[in-house]
Order: C-alpha cells, then structure tokens, then sequence
C-alpha cells in the first residue's frame, strides 16, 4: 500500500488525502494480514494501481468500469477486462471483441492484453483492486470501492467530455453520480456470456465513444490491437 507516493501528480491531487482515511488504514491491515496468512493476492503488488499508473487523470478519454480483478493464475494485472500475453482470453472480453467486430470491423487479436487502449487515455478501473486466488469477489467490502468512487469522482469532476462505458447493473449504480451533462454516459448490459445477448451485443459503444471524442476535438481510440503478441 505504499505504492500511493509513486502515482501520477495529477491523481495524487484528488487521491491523497484517502491514504490517510479510516478505510484505507483499515484496507491496509486486512491485506498486510493476509499477506501474513500467506494467502495469495492477485495482482501483483506493483500492479495493484496499473490503471492509475498506465492512465493519468489529466489523460482520461474513457473510463471501462470492471467490478474485480481476474483471480486465475497470471490473469490480473490491474486492468479492468484484460489479461497478460500468452494467458487465455476470457469470457466477457471474448464478447468486448465480437461487439468490436460487429461496430467497427475490429480484428480479433490472439490475446487479451489491452494495455495499448490504458496507454491511449482509457481508464480500464476495477471496483476492487485485489482478489485472493481463486475466490471471485473475496476483497468485496474491504474498503476499495470507496477508493474508486474517488477516483470516478476525480475523472468527474477534473476532466471534460470523458465517455463513461457502465455495463451491468453494479457499473450503473457505481457510475450513477456521474455528471451526464458534462460527460457521455454509456450504459448496456454486462458482456458476461450471461447477458451479452440481452443488448450488449449491438451496443456500439466503441463507435459511439470515437464520435463523441471526435465531436468534442478529442483525439479517438484508436480500439484496434496488434493481432498478435
């Protein structure tokens, strides 16, 4: 938890004063504790704040809202969907590219790694930043969430005409403070094979985003990854 002194300035400036709050001192004993326990925690410590580190705040174009980190062997590397090379593309990003597909003519890489959409501007930020290994959703209720509801709230009130993809139900309640006025909120299903067929396939929120950018004399994404890695 001391990796706070190493994020970007233009973070450190809405985000410092949480290192200091009751949660996170709170949040820092229960992971000291299950380091302690020799319990294993995904990811890495150094890539716990990936987001933040691979996407300043000054930078922010879009913001993809995950809800967990990965809690697979060599998944996370804390970037909300996305996975290391030479790991195995998961589920729901599987659809992200079927829907790329279909919007814009996306062609469909051999990986998961989407660390060129975080260098581009993209917030790829998960709700919690842990997870112990093999148990979805075990790092719930710690204290993280009220960490990255600061930082939506920096993106919300700091930057201007950011796109806000908020797929599922837990995204929308996260994102539901969001100034739609200043910013472009897009809401669909999640892309879970358990939803994807209830609207986000269809979605076009990868073409949607670009116009808007566009429209407002931002630079695009360019969504397009290297095919290979």
């Amino acid at each position: 938890m001391k990796k706070q002194v190493e994020l970007h300035q233009s973070w450190l400036q809405y985000l410092q004063p949480e290192f200091d709050k009751p949660y996170m001192q709170s949040l820092r004993s229960f992971l000291l504790g299950e380091k302690s326990a020799k319990r294993t925690i995904y990811p890495e410590g150094k890539l716990i704040f990936n987001a933040l580190d691979s996407t300043v705040l000054d930078n922010v174009k879009v913001v993809i809202l995950g809800q967990d980190p990965y809690h697979g062997p060599k998944q996370a590397h804390g970037l909300s969907f996305s996975v290391p090379y030479g790991v195995d593309v998961p589920p729901s990003l599987r659809n992200m590219y079927k829907e790329l597909h279909q919007d814009i003519g996306f062609a469909v890489p051999n990986h998961g790694n989407l660390q060129a959409w975080a260098d581009q501007g993209v917030l790829l930020l998960n709700a919690t930043l842990t997870v112990e290994a093999r148990k979805a959703g075990s790092h719930q209720g710690k204290g993280w969430e009220q960490f990255t509801d600061a930082v939506i709230h920096a993106v919300n009130d700091h930057c201007e005409h950011v796109v806000f993809m908020l797929w599922g139900s837990y995204a929308q309640k996260k994102g539901a403070f969001i100034d739609a006025q200043k910013h472009c909120v897009l809401k669909a299903p999640h892309p879970s094979p358990l939803s994807a067929y209830r609207g986000f396939f269809g979605c076009k929120h990868f073409s949607q985003a670009n116009e808007y950018l566009h429209a407002n004399n931002i630079e695009p994404i360019e969504w397009q990854l290297s095919t290979k890695a």
